[in-house]
């Protein structure tokens, strides 16, 4: 039934709102991105770099170590088609790699980490 006749609400329409209000779209977005970055990638890198929804055609994603950014930015483009084919619904036009912590954020070694290092962009 629809709002504006004056009647109630379909079930559709109520878990759908509900599911908007929770954000529900926005975390299986997210989970989306990270599978196909980790498709993409292997574990083993994935497990080292954290990704963000594309946001105006930009993914960043967040790297441990200096050494895996420099790899990463030399794979680039090869990572950007990986990624295009893995999400075909989403606009990826460019990716961003940034140094930093990677995982627990409570962890000591995320304490140190985030105390001694500034984010760099490349």
């Amino acid at each position: 039934m629809r709002r504006g006749s004056g009647g109630p609400k379909s079930l559709a329409e109520i878990l759908g709102e509900l599911a908007a209000e929770a954000g529900f779209g926005r975390v299986l977005a997210s989970a989306e991105c990270e599978a196909a970055w980790k498709r993409v990638v292997g574990p083993e890198i994935a497990a080292q770099t954290a990704v963000t929804l594309p946001r105006r055609g930009r993914m960043d994603v967040l790297v441990e170590h200096s050494v895996l950014l420099q790899e990463l930015s030399f794979r680039k483009e090869e990572l950007l088609s990986a990624l295009k084919r893995e999400l075909p619904g989403r606009t990826i036009r460019e990716l961003r790699f940034r140094l930093g912590t990677v995982g627990k954020p409570n962890s000591p070694q995320a304490d140190r980490r985030s105390r001694a290092e500034t984010q760099t962009d490349v």
